[in-house]
């Protein structure tokens, strides 16, 4: 046992490290205890409808669909309204319950490892933070690979040994119930899968911020992680299936084991067997289903490394480079467009095929929002950091040593240091190109008539001029000299997409309304709406743009003067 820690050790001193500190005798006693009393349970559980109970004989139906009795045996009890103790299968009733019990397990396991993992995480991550030693462990020479690596298998691990002490009992209850053994193997892959993306935005959570919500960051980090999974459980019940709302599916293993063990569930065809990417009929296939869900987990969880080896180092950076940020949103829409081209907008009985596209567009839209908010987060850079950009940008000649080699333009693209409003910019035509990329390929199937079209080039345009008022108001507000800017940016941009919409709403004022253009939902607004109304609201947008960039550029250089001035003054004296 000690040549196995001292090779752990060796190999890791951070999972060493977390390893020392949790696995006491007393501890890992209370999780096989833990493990234990839970399959107990589960079992007990399922031995509580045992036909042969005598509390359950006259609850057994003559229609019990484990009840064998033949028509004339049942015309004869037909009076006693129950089955027969001795005319019920008995061995499909145990093959269903060890179905149940493989079931029971399989959501445990999921909600056990993603939410109390992630819950663990983030909290040591924030209680590293608070007593000091987070900097330490930056200081020390491990690379950040090794470090989150050490969080992931020492922080959890005794989540680990819960879900391993279960697992003997979770591949017996599915041999017995006759289950593949390959879909159990494929369920555990994409478990593991899920758990290292989970993990991995967790730490980055952990991370980010530093101190900020430290308390609170834990509850809502595994709170938001819960909340997806219980809606992915319930989306199930759901027999509509939309290629455009598959993405979701993608990320919670609830859904890949709804694909996996479909006779488990009381509901119809799961949704998955209809998914497709880039017209490729990926969910007939199990191989196709479980590639997409593992390349869609790779993908995402090495931009999460990525970001966390960019921002661990330097706790002040953004956390993704205005570069990396073009690659992530290209990445995003290129998936977006897997999913969405190949959505066939047809006729319904009560909607036609433009209502259908603009619905899909919605979706679409809705999707891009979710991502462009915490974008502002990401790359939007902080008032230290644009004052020290902004001293040698605008305070020195051309003869200086230190005066700036790239044009103003190429630092607003890719400067690590400027504001990020031209970033979010480009981000932004990104995003509209799938919007025109889908819109060109529906155009071979659908109608358009010039009202339609106009409309959705207005809505494009007000998409493109709200988000830009939003991004830019956030990079006002950061650009305060009040230690809490960042939650005043925060605070500011959600309560101007949240308050209008609940104002509106409660004034009960109609869709068409101009009103609704000014706000997050005019997307919806604008089908409502003419194509003149759309454009006087985008005119009045763009002026508010305008004067927003005006009064961020005089903060900017006035950031760079009074740095330069503090500069100088302390230098004479």
């Amino acid at each position: 046992m000690l040549n196995s820690i001292d090779k752990i050790g060796d190999w890791n001193p951070q999972l060493l490290r977390e390893l020392k500190g949790r696995l006491k005798p007393f501890p890992v006693i209370i999780a096989f205890i833990t493990s234990l009393a839970t399959q107990l349970v589960i079992f007990l559980y399922q031995l509580r409808e045992f036909p042969s109970n005598p509390e359950n004989e006259s609850e057994i139906s003559i229609d019990f669909k484990y009840c064998e009795a033949t028509n004339i045996v049942k015309d004869q009890y037909a009076r006693w309204v129950s089955c027969p103790t001795n005319q019920i299968n008995m061995q499909l009733w145990w093959q269903e319950h060890w179905k149940y019990m493989f079931l029971s397990l399989c959501i445990i396991f999921i909600f056990t490892l993603l939410v109390a993992g992630s819950y663990l995480i983030i909290n040591d991550l924030s209680q590293e933070e608070r007593k000091g030693t987070l900097n330490f462990i930056r200081l020390s020479p491990q690379s950040e690979t090794s470090i989150f690596t050490g969080k992931m298998l020492g922080v959890p691990v005794l989540i680990y040994l819960v879900v391993l002490a279960a697992i003997p009992f979770h591949i017996l209850t599915g041999i017995i119930g006759n289950i593949p053994f390959g879909n159990i193997l494929c369920f555990y892959l994409t478990l593991v899968a899920s758990s290292i993306l989970f993990y991995s935005f967790a730490c980055l959570f952990g991370v980010f911020g530093g101190s900020a919500l430290s308390g609170f960051k834990p509850w809502l980090g595994s709170g938001v992680v819960f909340l997806f999974l219980w809606m992915s459980i319930q989306a199930f019940g759901n027999s509509q299936y939309h290629n455009y709302a598959a993405f979701a599916t993608l990320f919670s293993p609830t859904n890949i084991t709804h694909y996996l063990f479909p006779d488990l569930f009381n509901s119809q065809t799961p949704g998955l067997q209809e998914l497709q990417f880039f017209n490729f009929a990926v969910g007939k296939s199990l191989i196709g289903v479980i590639a997409l869900h593992l390349l869609n987990y790779a993908l995402w969880t090495y931009w999460a490394w990525q970001a966390l080896k960019r921002c661990f180092r330097n706790p002040n950076a953004t956390i993704v480079s205005k570069q990396q940020s073009y690659l992530i949103f290209t990445c995003f829409e290129v998936v977006l467009i897997g999913f969405f081209i190949s959505e066939h907008y047809t006729n319904s009985e009560y909607r036609s095929s433009w209502e259908n596209f603009h619905e899909g567009m919605g979706a679409l839209y809705v999707w891009n929002l979710l991502l462009l908010a915490p974008l502002f987060a990401l790359i939007l850079t902080h008032r230290q950091t644009i004052q020290d950009w902004a001293r040698f940008r605008f305070n020195q000649n051309g003869n200086s040593p230190d005066y700036p080699k790239k044009s103003l333009l190429s630092e607003l693209i890719f400067g690590e240091k400027s504001p990020a409003i031209l970033a979010m910019a480009i981000n932004l035509l990104i995003v509209i190109s799938a919007f025109i990329v889908l819109f060109v390929k529906a155009s071979v199937a659908i109608s358009y008539t010039s009202d339609n079209i106009l409309r959705f080039l207005g809505s494009l345009l007000l998409f493109v001029s709200l988000i830009m008022i939003y991004a830019t108001i956030a990079q006002i507000m950061l650009m305060l000299k009040n230690s809490k800017r960042t939650l005043w940016a925060a605070g500011t941009t959600s309560a101007l997409i949240i308050v209008p919409i609940i104002i509106l709403g409660t004034l009960n004022v109609q869709q068409s309304n101009i009103l609704w253009l000014f706000t997050v939902c005019f997307w919806f607004a604008a089908e409502k709406s003419t194509f003149p109304i759309i454009l006087s609201a985008f005119l009045c947008q763009a002026v508010i743009l305008g004067l927003l960039n005006w009064y961020l550029i005089k903060q900017v250089k006035s950031a760079g003067e009074s740095a330069s001035k503090a500069m100088f003054s302390q230098a004479k004296v």
